[in-house]
Protein backbone atom coordinates (compact mmCIF):
# COMPACT_ATOMS: atom_id res chain seq x y z
CA UNK A 1 0.00 0.00 0.00
CA UNK A 2 2.60 2.34 0.86
CA UNK A 3 4.53 2.00 -2.42
CA UNK A 4 1.32 1.82 -4.56
CA UNK A 5 0.93 5.52 -2.93
CA UNK A 6 4.16 6.97 -3.17
CA UNK A 7 3.87 5.89 -7.00
CA UNK A 8 0.46 7.98 -7.30
CA UNK A 9 2.47 11.21 -5.71
CA UNK A 10 5.22 10.90 -7.86
CA UNK A 11 3.82 9.89 -11.15
CA UNK A 12 0.36 11.45 -11.10
CA UNK A 13 0.57 14.39 -8.35
CA UNK A 14 3.76 16.00 -8.76
CA UNK A 15 3.30 15.50 -12.58
CA UNK A 16 -0.17 16.54 -12.45
CA UNK A 17 -1.10 13.94 -14.56
CA UNK A 18 -4.85 12.64 -13.64
CA UNK A 19 -4.12 9.52 -16.27
CA UNK A 20 -1.80 7.82 -13.63
CA UNK A 21 -3.17 9.35 -10.80
CA UNK A 22 -6.40 7.44 -11.78
CA UNK A 23 -4.72 4.26 -12.50
CA UNK A 24 -2.44 4.03 -9.29
CA UNK A 25 -5.35 5.29 -7.09
CA UNK A 26 -7.22 2.26 -8.34
CA UNK A 27 -4.21 -0.01 -7.86
CA UNK A 28 -4.42 1.56 -4.15
CA UNK A 29 -8.24 0.84 -3.83
CA UNK A 30 -8.02 -3.05 -4.91
CA UNK A 31 -5.42 -3.66 -2.24
CA UNK A 32 -7.50 -1.87 -0.07
CA UNK A 33 -10.13 -4.82 -0.72
CA UNK A 34 -7.65 -7.71 -1.18
CA UNK A 35 -6.50 -6.06 2.36
CA UNK A 36 -9.79 -6.44 3.78
CA UNK A 37 -10.79 -10.32 2.35
CA UNK A 38 -7.29 -11.77 3.69
CA UNK A 39 -7.94 -9.74 7.36
CA UNK A 40 -11.33 -11.42 7.22
CA UNK A 41 -9.54 -14.46 6.49
CA UNK A 42 -6.26 -14.33 8.70
CA UNK A 43 -9.00 -13.89 11.69
CA UNK A 44 -10.91 -16.93 10.85
CA UNK A 45 -8.02 -18.91 10.13
CA UNK A 46 -6.27 -18.12 13.59
CA UNK A 47 -9.96 -18.15 15.60
CA UNK A 48 -10.06 -21.91 14.26
CA UNK A 49 -6.41 -22.66 15.00
CA UNK A 50 -6.98 -21.45 18.38
CA UNK A 51 -10.04 -22.91 19.26
CA UNK A 52 -8.99 -26.32 17.30
CA UNK A 53 -5.67 -26.43 19.15
CA UNK A 54 -7.56 -25.47 22.45
CA UNK A 55 -10.16 -28.34 21.99
CA UNK A 56 -7.60 -31.21 21.05
CA UNK A 57 -5.41 -30.16 24.11
CA UNK A 58 -8.80 -31.05 26.44
CA UNK A 59 -9.88 -34.07 24.06
CA UNK A 60 -6.17 -35.35 25.31
CA UNK A 61 -7.04 -34.50 28.88
CA UNK A 62 -10.52 -36.26 28.89
CA UNK A 63 -8.99 -38.71 27.52
CA UNK A 64 -6.01 -39.61 29.60
CA UNK A 65 -8.06 -38.92 32.70
CA UNK A 66 -11.13 -41.50 31.61
CA UNK A 67 -7.94 -44.08 31.10
CA UNK A 68 -6.33 -43.29 34.52
CA UNK A 69 -9.66 -43.97 35.83
CA UNK A 70 -10.06 -44.52 39.36
CA UNK A 71 -6.68 -43.86 39.71
CA UNK A 72 -6.77 -40.29 39.34
CA UNK A 73 -7.67 -38.65 41.89
CA UNK A 74 -5.39 -40.88 43.69
CA UNK A 75 -2.55 -39.52 42.00
CA UNK A 76 -3.35 -35.49 40.88
CA UNK A 77 -6.25 -32.98 42.75
CA UNK A 78 -9.92 -32.18 41.10
CA UNK A 79 -8.80 -28.87 41.05
CA UNK A 80 -5.70 -29.14 38.91
CA UNK A 81 -7.52 -31.15 36.40
CA UNK A 82 -9.92 -28.07 36.02
CA UNK A 83 -7.49 -25.53 36.39
CA UNK A 84 -5.98 -27.41 32.86
CA UNK A 85 -9.19 -27.99 31.16
CA UNK A 86 -10.74 -24.24 32.08
CA UNK A 87 -7.22 -22.61 31.59
CA UNK A 88 -4.56 -24.43 30.58
CA UNK A 89 -5.91 -25.07 26.99
CA UNK A 90 -6.96 -21.87 25.86
CA UNK A 91 -3.33 -20.45 26.75
CA UNK A 92 -1.55 -23.18 24.54
CA UNK A 93 -4.69 -22.14 22.39
CA UNK A 94 -3.24 -18.77 21.76
CA UNK A 95 0.63 -20.13 21.45
CA UNK A 96 -0.60 -22.04 18.49
CA UNK A 97 -1.44 -18.67 16.64
CA UNK A 98 2.22 -17.87 17.20
CA UNK A 99 3.45 -20.34 14.66
CA UNK A 100 1.44 -18.52 11.78
CA UNK A 101 1.28 -14.65 13.02
CA UNK A 102 5.27 -14.70 14.18
CA UNK A 103 6.39 -15.93 10.92
CA UNK A 104 3.94 -13.14 9.06
CA UNK A 105 5.46 -10.68 11.14
CA UNK A 106 9.26 -11.40 10.27
CA UNK A 107 8.23 -11.89 6.63
CA UNK A 108 6.98 -8.65 7.48
CA UNK A 109 10.05 -7.14 8.61
CA UNK A 110 12.25 -8.35 6.36
CA UNK A 111 10.09 -6.96 3.31
CA UNK A 112 9.85 -3.84 4.83
CA UNK A 113 13.46 -3.89 5.33
CA UNK A 114 14.28 -4.90 1.48
CA UNK A 115 11.72 -1.87 0.39
CA UNK A 116 13.41 0.76 2.38
CA UNK A 117 16.97 -0.72 1.70
CA UNK A 118 15.82 0.00 -2.74
CA UNK A 119 14.56 3.90 -0.92
CA UNK A 120 17.17 4.46 0.68
CA UNK A 121 19.93 2.03 2.56
CA UNK A 122 20.47 3.91 5.99
CA UNK A 123 16.75 3.40 6.79
CA UNK A 124 16.97 -0.30 6.20
CA UNK A 125 19.90 -0.16 8.58
CA UNK A 126 17.63 1.06 11.13
CA UNK A 127 15.65 -1.56 10.93
CA UNK A 128 17.88 -3.96 10.46
CA UNK A 129 19.53 -2.84 13.70
CA UNK A 130 16.10 -2.04 15.44
CA UNK A 131 14.21 -4.88 15.82
CA UNK A 132 16.81 -7.26 16.97
CA UNK A 133 17.60 -4.34 19.68
CA UNK A 134 13.66 -4.63 20.74
CA UNK A 135 13.98 -8.60 21.13
CA UNK A 136 17.06 -7.96 24.12
CA UNK A 137 15.24 -5.04 25.55
CA UNK A 138 11.97 -7.50 26.27
CA UNK A 139 13.79 -10.79 26.07
CA UNK A 140 14.56 -10.69 30.15
CA UNK A 141 10.96 -9.41 31.05
CA UNK A 142 9.29 -12.35 29.31
CA UNK A 143 11.99 -15.06 31.27
CA UNK A 144 10.64 -13.20 34.24
CA UNK A 145 7.12 -13.32 33.59
CA UNK A 146 7.42 -17.33 32.80
CA UNK A 147 9.53 -17.72 36.01
CA UNK A 148 6.47 -15.83 37.90
CA UNK A 149 3.84 -17.40 36.21
CA UNK A 150 4.91 -21.05 36.75
CA UNK A 151 4.72 -19.91 40.72
CA UNK A 152 1.81 -18.20 40.17
CA UNK A 153 0.50 -21.40 38.11
CA UNK A 154 1.28 -23.94 40.99
CA UNK A 155 -0.53 -22.00 43.34
CA UNK A 156 -3.70 -21.25 41.32
CA UNK A 157 -3.65 -25.25 41.00
CA UNK A 158 -3.42 -25.55 44.84
CA UNK A 159 -6.42 -23.19 45.28
CA UNK A 160 -8.93 -24.66 42.64
CA UNK A 161 -8.05 -27.84 44.90
CA UNK A 162 -9.42 -26.42 48.08
CA UNK A 163 -12.18 -25.12 46.10
CA UNK A 164 -13.86 -28.15 44.28
CA UNK A 165 -12.76 -30.22 47.56
CA UNK A 166 -14.70 -27.56 49.75
CA UNK A 167 -17.51 -27.47 47.36
CA UNK A 168 -17.51 -31.10 47.39
CA UNK A 169 -18.10 -31.33 50.95
CA UNK A 170 -20.38 -28.22 51.59
CA UNK A 171 -22.99 -30.20 53.54
CA UNK A 172 -20.79 -32.08 56.08
CA UNK A 173 -19.22 -28.83 56.47
CA UNK A 174 -22.40 -26.95 56.92
CA UNK A 175 -23.71 -29.69 59.31
CA UNK A 176 -20.46 -29.65 61.13
CA UNK A 177 -20.00 -25.68 61.47
CA UNK A 178 -16.74 -26.00 59.67
CA UNK A 179 -17.99 -23.84 56.72
CA UNK A 180 -16.75 -20.49 57.73
CA UNK A 181 -13.71 -22.02 59.20
CA UNK A 182 -12.67 -23.37 55.46
CA UNK A 183 -14.26 -19.91 53.86
CA UNK A 184 -11.48 -17.68 56.01
CA UNK A 185 -8.55 -20.14 55.11
CA UNK A 186 -9.75 -20.03 51.09
CA UNK A 187 -9.95 -16.32 51.70
CA UNK A 188 -6.36 -16.10 52.88
CA UNK A 189 -5.19 -18.36 50.32
CA UNK A 190 -7.07 -16.33 47.54
CA UNK A 191 -4.96 -13.19 48.86
CA UNK A 192 -1.80 -14.93 48.59
CA UNK A 193 -2.59 -16.04 44.91
CA UNK A 194 -3.41 -12.25 44.30
CA UNK A 195 -0.26 -11.56 45.36
CA UNK A 196 1.59 -14.06 43.46
CA UNK A 197 -0.88 -12.34 40.61
CA UNK A 198 0.56 -8.80 41.14
CA UNK A 199 4.43 -10.55 40.65
CA UNK A 200 3.58 -11.80 37.32
CA UNK A 201 2.03 -8.66 36.50
CA UNK A 202 4.75 -6.47 36.74
CA UNK A 203 6.73 -7.43 34.14
CA UNK A 204 4.23 -8.59 32.18
CA UNK A 205 2.55 -4.71 32.66
CA UNK A 206 6.22 -4.08 31.18
CA UNK A 207 6.05 -6.15 28.23
CA UNK A 208 2.59 -4.54 27.38
CA UNK A 209 4.24 -1.47 27.36
CA UNK A 210 6.70 -1.82 25.71
CA UNK A 211 4.77 -3.79 22.95
CA UNK A 212 3.00 -0.11 22.70
CA UNK A 213 5.26 2.08 23.42
CA UNK A 214 9.09 0.91 21.95
CA UNK A 215 7.60 0.66 18.19
CA UNK A 216 6.26 4.11 18.33
CA UNK A 217 9.21 5.35 19.19
CA UNK A 218 10.89 3.10 16.69
CA UNK A 219 8.52 4.64 13.92
CA UNK A 220 9.79 8.11 15.02
CA UNK A 221 13.66 7.41 14.64
CA UNK A 222 13.30 6.12 11.10
CA UNK A 223 10.78 9.02 10.17
CA UNK A 224 13.18 11.74 11.75
CA UNK A 225 16.07 10.01 9.37
CA UNK A 226 13.43 10.03 6.25
CA UNK A 227 13.09 13.75 7.03
CA UNK A 228 15.96 14.63 6.85
CA UNK A 229 17.34 12.78 3.57
CA UNK A 230 14.27 14.47 1.62
CA UNK A 231 14.92 18.09 3.31
CA UNK A 232 18.39 17.65 1.82
CA UNK A 233 16.97 16.24 -1.68
CA UNK A 234 17.89 12.47 -0.83
CA UNK A 235 14.67 11.41 -1.53
CA UNK A 236 11.41 12.33 -3.68
CA UNK A 237 7.87 13.35 -1.24
CA UNK A 238 6.80 10.29 -2.50
CA UNK A 239 9.20 8.06 -1.33
CA UNK A 240 9.12 10.16 2.24
CA UNK A 241 4.97 9.10 2.49
CA UNK A 242 6.27 5.34 1.37
CA UNK A 243 9.29 5.38 4.09
CA UNK A 244 6.39 6.42 6.70
CA UNK A 245 3.76 4.05 5.11
CA UNK A 246 6.60 1.07 5.27
CA UNK A 247 7.17 1.96 8.88
CA UNK A 248 3.75 2.44 10.32
CA UNK A 249 3.31 -0.61 8.76
CA UNK A 250 6.06 -1.91 10.76
CA UNK A 251 4.74 -1.16 13.87
CA UNK A 252 2.53 -4.44 13.25
CA UNK A 253 4.47 -6.74 12.81
CA UNK A 254 6.95 -5.76 15.59
CA UNK A 255 4.18 -5.17 18.29
CA UNK A 256 2.77 -8.91 16.94
CA UNK A 257 6.57 -10.62 17.46
CA UNK A 258 6.51 -9.13 21.35
CA UNK A 259 2.93 -10.22 22.57
CA UNK A 260 3.77 -14.02 20.32
CA UNK A 261 6.39 -13.68 23.16
CA UNK A 262 4.18 -12.91 25.53
CA UNK A 263 1.71 -15.77 24.16
CA UNK A 264 4.27 -17.88 24.25
CA UNK A 265 5.56 -17.15 27.59
CA UNK A 266 2.02 -18.09 29.01
CA UNK A 267 1.61 -21.22 26.60
CA UNK A 268 5.13 -23.04 27.73
CA UNK A 269 4.18 -22.63 31.24
CA UNK A 270 0.12 -24.41 30.89
CA UNK A 271 2.02 -26.98 28.08
CA UNK A 272 4.33 -28.11 31.18
CA UNK A 273 1.36 -28.73 33.45
CA UNK A 274 -0.82 -30.31 30.81
CA UNK A 275 2.09 -32.52 29.45
CA UNK A 276 2.94 -33.33 33.10
CA UNK A 277 -0.55 -34.65 33.43
CA UNK A 278 -0.35 -36.59 30.44
CA UNK A 279 3.05 -38.11 31.64
CA UNK A 280 0.70 -39.70 34.80
CA UNK A 281 1.74 -43.57 33.94
CA UNK A 282 -1.39 -45.39 33.17
CA UNK A 283 -2.08 -49.01 34.28
CA UNK A 284 -0.64 -51.57 32.28
CA UNK A 285 -4.07 -53.47 30.94
CA UNK A 286 -1.81 -56.65 29.88
CA UNK A 287 -0.98 -59.50 31.80
CA UNK A 288 -2.38 -63.06 32.02
CA UNK A 289 -5.64 -64.51 32.44
CA UNK A 290 -7.05 -64.82 36.11
CA UNK A 291 -7.11 -67.99 38.57
CA UNK A 292 -9.72 -70.07 36.71
CA UNK A 293 -11.94 -70.63 39.83
CA UNK A 294 -12.54 -67.94 42.77
CA UNK A 295 -9.15 -68.03 44.90
CA UNK A 296 -8.62 -66.21 48.17
CA UNK A 297 -6.72 -62.57 47.82
CA UNK A 298 -3.80 -62.61 50.10
CA UNK A 299 -1.41 -59.23 51.13
CA UNK A 300 1.12 -60.39 52.61
CA UNK A 301 2.19 -56.00 53.67
CA UNK A 302 -0.79 -55.83 55.97
CA UNK A 303 -1.37 -59.98 56.41
CA UNK A 304 -5.42 -60.01 55.47
CA UNK A 305 -6.87 -62.79 53.32
CA UNK A 306 -10.07 -62.75 51.82
CA UNK A 307 -11.51 -65.90 51.33
CA UNK A 308 -13.87 -66.68 48.65
CA UNK A 309 -17.56 -67.19 49.83
CA UNK A 310 -16.78 -65.86 53.03
CA UNK A 311 -17.50 -62.50 54.64
CA UNK A 312 -14.66 -60.75 56.11
CA UNK A 313 -14.09 -57.62 57.92
CA UNK A 314 -11.40 -55.32 58.61
CA UNK A 315 -11.93 -53.54 61.57
CA UNK A 316 -8.76 -50.85 62.40
CA UNK A 317 -9.20 -47.53 64.26
CA UNK A 318 -7.74 -45.40 61.29
CA UNK A 319 -10.25 -46.21 58.57
CA UNK A 320 -7.56 -45.59 56.23
CA UNK A 321 -5.55 -48.41 57.03
CA UNK A 322 -8.33 -50.98 56.15
CA UNK A 323 -8.98 -48.43 52.61
CA UNK A 324 -5.50 -48.77 52.05
CA UNK A 325 -5.41 -52.55 52.07
CA UNK A 326 -8.76 -52.63 49.72
CA UNK A 327 -7.14 -50.63 47.20
CA UNK A 328 -4.08 -53.10 47.21
CA UNK A 329 -6.49 -56.48 46.74
CA UNK A 330 -8.50 -54.17 44.05
CA UNK A 331 -5.37 -53.15 42.32
CA UNK A 332 -5.66 -49.29 42.59
CA UNK A 333 -2.47 -48.82 44.47
CA UNK A 334 0.85 -50.51 44.03
CA UNK A 335 -0.07 -54.67 44.70
CA UNK A 336 3.53 -55.06 45.72
CA UNK A 337 3.28 -58.74 46.61
CA UNK A 338 -0.35 -59.31 46.92
CA UNK A 339 -1.71 -62.97 45.78
CA UNK A 340 -4.68 -64.09 44.05
CA UNK A 341 -5.17 -67.63 44.35
CA UNK A 342 -1.27 -68.52 43.47
CA UNK A 343 -0.62 -65.75 40.77
CA UNK A 344 0.32 -62.34 41.80
CA UNK A 345 -2.13 -59.57 40.76
CA UNK A 346 -0.03 -56.90 39.24
CA UNK A 347 0.49 -59.78 36.49
CA UNK A 348 -3.31 -60.45 35.93
CA UNK A 349 -4.81 -58.49 33.60
CA UNK A 350 -5.84 -55.31 34.64
CA UNK A 351 -9.46 -55.66 32.66
CA UNK A 352 -9.62 -59.51 34.31
CA UNK A 353 -9.18 -57.81 38.11
CA UNK A 354 -11.95 -54.87 37.37
CA UNK A 355 -14.58 -57.39 35.93
CA UNK A 356 -13.78 -60.06 38.84
CA UNK A 357 -13.03 -57.85 41.99
CA UNK A 358 -14.91 -54.73 42.57
CA UNK A 359 -13.80 -51.64 45.31
CA UNK A 360 -17.14 -49.98 46.28
CA UNK A 361 -16.49 -46.59 48.00
CA UNK A 362 -18.35 -44.11 49.93
CA UNK A 363 -17.16 -41.12 48.07
CA UNK A 364 -17.83 -42.72 44.45
CA UNK A 365 -19.80 -40.78 41.56
CA UNK A 366 -23.33 -41.30 40.95
CA UNK A 367 -24.11 -40.34 37.62
CA UNK A 368 -27.40 -38.52 36.20
CA UNK A 369 -30.11 -40.63 35.15
CA UNK A 370 -33.15 -43.03 35.77
CA UNK A 371 -32.91 -44.62 38.76
CA UNK A 372 -32.84 -48.26 36.89
CA UNK A 373 -29.33 -46.96 34.78
CA UNK A 374 -27.57 -45.74 37.98
CA UNK A 375 -28.14 -49.18 39.23
CA UNK A 376 -27.48 -51.10 36.71
CA UNK A 377 -24.17 -49.44 35.73
CA UNK A 378 -22.92 -50.31 31.99
CA UNK A 379 -25.02 -53.70 32.47
CA UNK A 380 -28.60 -53.72 30.63
CA UNK A 381 -31.11 -52.91 32.85
CA UNK A 382 -32.96 -55.63 34.61
CA UNK A 383 -35.70 -54.55 36.93
CA UNK A 384 -36.02 -57.61 38.60
CA UNK A 385 -32.13 -58.04 39.46
CA UNK A 386 -32.31 -53.91 40.42
CA UNK A 387 -35.25 -54.44 42.88
CA UNK A 388 -33.40 -57.82 44.35
CA UNK A 389 -30.25 -55.03 44.85
CA UNK A 390 -32.37 -52.29 45.94
CA UNK A 391 -33.84 -54.77 48.58
CA UNK A 392 -30.70 -55.84 49.76
CA UNK A 393 -29.41 -52.30 50.33
CA UNK A 394 -32.23 -51.68 52.44
CA UNK A 395 -33.22 -48.30 49.20
CA UNK A 396 -36.86 -48.45 49.32
CA UNK A 397 -37.59 -44.60 50.04
CA UNK A 398 -34.61 -44.02 47.04
CA UNK A 399 -36.61 -46.67 44.70
CA UNK A 400 -40.12 -46.35 44.80
CA UNK A 401 -39.83 -45.40 40.97
CA UNK A 402 -37.25 -47.10 38.64
CA UNK A 403 -37.76 -44.31 36.50
CA UNK A 404 -36.80 -41.69 38.75
CA UNK A 405 -34.18 -38.72 37.91
CA UNK A 406 -30.87 -39.11 39.95
CA UNK A 407 -29.01 -35.55 39.55
CA UNK A 408 -25.25 -35.74 39.25
CA UNK A 409 -23.42 -36.73 41.93
CA UNK A 410 -27.11 -37.69 43.69
CA UNK A 411 -27.80 -34.27 44.89
CA UNK A 412 -31.42 -35.00 45.46
CA UNK A 413 -30.81 -37.99 47.36
CA UNK A 414 -29.70 -37.46 51.91
CA UNK A 415 -26.15 -38.70 52.38
CA UNK A 416 -27.67 -41.82 53.34
CA UNK A 417 -29.79 -42.69 50.78
CA UNK A 418 -26.81 -41.88 48.07
CA UNK A 419 -24.67 -44.64 50.54
CA UNK A 420 -27.51 -47.41 49.98
CA UNK A 421 -27.73 -46.27 46.16
CA UNK A 422 -23.59 -46.93 45.73
CA UNK A 423 -23.88 -50.41 47.53
CA UNK A 424 -27.06 -51.45 45.25
CA UNK A 425 -25.44 -50.57 42.57
CA UNK A 426 -22.15 -52.20 43.83
CA UNK A 427 -24.34 -55.48 44.94
CA UNK A 428 -26.04 -55.43 41.27
CA UNK A 429 -23.08 -55.87 40.08
CA UNK A 430 -22.38 -59.25 41.86
CA UNK A 431 -18.33 -59.69 41.52
CA UNK A 432 -16.44 -62.78 42.20
CA UNK A 433 -15.47 -60.34 45.05
CA UNK A 434 -16.75 -57.40 46.28
CA UNK A 435 -14.82 -55.01 48.57
CA UNK A 436 -16.46 -52.34 50.52
CA UNK A 437 -15.48 -49.27 52.88
CA UNK A 438 -17.57 -48.17 55.24
CA UNK A 439 -21.24 -49.03 53.76
CA UNK A 440 -23.22 -48.00 57.27
CA UNK A 441 -21.23 -44.95 58.12
CA UNK A 442 -24.36 -43.21 56.85
CA UNK A 443 -26.93 -44.87 58.28
CA UNK A 444 -28.92 -45.15 61.39
CA UNK A 445 -28.76 -48.12 63.60
CA UNK A 446 -32.00 -50.03 62.59
CA UNK A 447 -31.08 -49.38 58.50
CA UNK A 448 -27.53 -50.69 59.65
CA UNK A 449 -28.68 -54.06 61.15
CA UNK A 450 -31.48 -54.51 58.11
CA UNK A 451 -28.40 -54.08 55.59
CA UNK A 452 -25.57 -56.26 57.52
CA UNK A 453 -28.11 -59.00 57.72
CA UNK A 454 -29.67 -58.78 53.79
CA UNK A 455 -25.94 -57.90 52.62
CA UNK A 456 -24.79 -61.75 54.10
CA UNK A 457 -27.87 -63.19 52.36
CA UNK A 458 -27.25 -61.04 49.04
CA UNK A 459 -23.44 -62.17 48.65
CA UNK A 460 -23.89 -66.11 50.15
CA UNK A 461 -21.46 -68.10 48.31
CA UNK A 462 -19.22 -65.17 46.79
CA UNK A 463 -16.35 -63.55 48.27
CA UNK A 464 -16.97 -59.68 50.20
CA UNK A 465 -14.69 -58.08 52.43
CA UNK A 466 -15.78 -55.08 54.52
CA UNK A 467 -14.16 -52.38 55.82
CA UNK A 468 -16.07 -50.84 59.24
CA UNK A 469 -16.29 -51.24 62.95
CA UNK A 470 -20.10 -52.21 63.06
CA UNK A 471 -20.85 -54.60 65.52
CA UNK A 472 -23.66 -55.50 63.97
CA UNK A 473 -21.77 -55.66 60.78
CA UNK A 474 -19.05 -57.32 62.31
CA UNK A 475 -20.81 -59.93 64.07
CA UNK A 476 -22.25 -61.24 60.64
CA UNK A 477 -18.77 -61.69 58.93
CA UNK A 478 -17.06 -64.90 58.81
CA UNK A 479 -13.64 -64.01 59.84
CA UNK A 480 -13.07 -60.48 61.34
CA UNK A 481 -9.15 -58.85 60.56
CA UNK A 482 -8.10 -56.29 63.32
CA UNK A 483 -5.86 -54.05 61.85
CA UNK A 484 -3.35 -52.26 64.35
CA UNK A 485 -1.10 -50.05 62.27
CA UNK A 486 -2.00 -50.85 58.99
CA UNK A 487 -1.07 -54.87 59.74
CA UNK A 488 -3.56 -57.65 61.71
CA UNK A 489 -3.05 -58.07 64.70
CA UNK A 490 -5.86 -60.45 65.69
CA UNK A 491 -7.83 -62.70 63.52
CA UNK A 492 -11.13 -64.37 64.56
CA UNK A 493 -14.82 -64.20 64.77
CA UNK A 494 -16.24 -61.03 66.28
CA UNK A 495 -17.57 -62.43 69.66
CA UNK A 496 -13.86 -64.06 69.78
CA UNK A 497 -12.16 -61.13 69.47
CA UNK A 498 -14.04 -58.89 71.45
CA UNK A 499 -13.22 -61.94 74.22
CA UNK A 500 -9.57 -62.32 73.55
CA UNK A 501 -8.86 -58.72 72.40
CA UNK A 502 -8.69 -55.41 74.99
CA UNK A 503 -7.92 -53.58 72.13
CA UNK A 504 -10.04 -54.54 69.98
CA UNK A 505 -13.00 -54.16 72.45
CA UNK A 506 -11.98 -50.81 73.03
CA UNK A 507 -12.58 -50.02 69.94
CA UNK A 508 -15.61 -50.95 69.24
CA UNK A 509 -17.11 -49.82 72.30
CA UNK A 510 -15.36 -46.41 72.03
CA UNK A 511 -17.01 -45.88 68.70
CA UNK A 512 -20.70 -47.40 69.24
CA UNK A 513 -20.89 -45.87 73.07
CA UNK A 514 -20.36 -49.75 74.51
CA UNK A 515 -24.04 -50.21 72.73
CA UNK A 516 -23.89 -54.09 71.00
Amino acid sequence: MPYLISQAIDRGITPRRPGPLLLWAAAVFACGLAGAGLGVMRHRSMTKLRIAAALRTADQVLTHATRLGAALPRRITAGEVVTIGISDVWLIGRAMNVAGVGVASILACVVVATLLHRTAPPLALVVLIGVPALGVVVGPLLRGTQRAGSRYRERQGALNARLVDVVGGLRVLNGLGGSATHLERYVRESARLRDQGYRVGRPSSWVNALGDGLPTVFLAIVIWVAARMAAAGQISAGQLVAVYGYTAMLIIPVSVLIFCGFDLTYGLVAARRVTGFLNLPLDDPGGDAGPARPSALHDPESGVTAEPGRLTALAGARPADATEILDRLGRYLPAGHVTWGERSLEDIARDIVRDRVLVAENHADLFAGPLREVVAGRRDPDDDLIRAAIDAAVAHDVADDLARPVEWGGRNLSGGQRQRLRLARALHADPEMLLLAEPTSAVDAHTESAIAERLAEARSGRGTVVATTSPVLLDRADVVHYLVGGRVAATGTHRELLAAEPGYRTLVTRVFGGDE
